[in-house]
């Protein structure tokens, strides 16, 4: 959905159909739809649904958020704007020590991105994030709503499993206050697959994620379907990167996978007890 491009009435209908009714929260509207998003990023939008998959999560303006690993910012041009007038928003980004190149280059290209338009970015705290030894997103207690986008496969892959991804939600839970709420969207794989093939797919078994947070002390209090795809098989030769945007093939099915579209997601909402 390409919020720039719809007047509000196309808006209202599609919006029925996706089961959240447009209109409730207009600043975030207009966050979406601001001229100041990244053109490609709002091509994403159709795939994304930021305004459907922010409001099932109950975002208000006047919360305090953190994003984790927000990468280039493709919510964060959304967030920050948002947010900026009467909430608090917190970058948990990479770490500038990582070992990783391309985590410090993309950190250093955050910061770099924030300080070039300080009317939309100077009140984001930027703060870092490397499970299982950088943990401290936000003051504990602190936070009503941490955000996750495609990020849960990353803390499995990267060598330290079930402990590492742990660790991250623990870190979530402890940021947030009592009532506070998760929100995690990731790439998933059908539970009638192995757990063995979340190795090096990109993709999680929803049922996974949910008992990984119910071990970090959260309780499950909604699923949605805002950003399944039922086109994705979570089968391919490049796993999740084989589709749009990364299209790890090149030119190879090209088309297929255009076709195909991003991953089918998971979308869970959570709540700190």
């Amino acid at each position: 959905m390409n919020l720039t491009r719809k007047p509000l009435a196309g808006l209202l209908l599609l919006a029925s159909v996706c089961g959240v009714a447009h209109g409730e929260d207009q600043a975030l509207e207009q966050a979406i739809a601001s001229d100041t998003r990244t053109a490609n990023y709002v091509e994403r939008d159709d795939y994304r649904h930021p305004y459907e998959t922010l409001s099932f999560l109950g975002i208000k303006d006047d919360m305090t958020v953190v994003e984790i690993w927000p990468d280039g910012g493709w919510y964060t041009e959304i967030l920050a704007p948002y947010l900026r007038e009467n909430g608090k928003f917190y970058a948990a980004h990479f770490s500038a020590d990582s070992s990783s190149s391309y985590f410090r280059d993309s950190r250093q290209t955050f910061i770099e991105k924030m300080a070039a338009t300080p009317a939309l970015y100077d009140k984001v705290t930027l703060t870092s994030f490397s499970p299982p030894d950088e943990l401290s997103i936000a003051p504990a207690g602190t936070a009503d709503l941490v955000l996750t986008f495609r990020n849960v496969h990353n803390w499995y892959m990267r060598g330290g499993g079930d402990e590492n991804v742990l660790a991250a939600l623990s870190a979530m839970f402890t940021a947030l206050k009592s009532g506070g709420v998760l929100g995690i969207v990731e790439h998933r794989l059908p539970e009638a697959r192995s757990l063995d093939d979340q190795e090096a797919s990109g993709y999680m078994r929803q049922d996974y994620v949910i008992e990984m947070a119910r071990k970090a002390g959260f309780e499950l209090a909604e699923t949605s379907e805002i950003n399944a795809n039922p086109k994705d098989s979570a089968d391919h030769p490049k796993g999740v990167w084989t589709l749009p945007p990364s299209l790890r093939l090149g030119d190879e099915d090209r088309n297929r996978y255009l076709a195909i579209g991003e991953s089918d997601r998971m979308t869970l909402k959570f709540v700190k007890p």
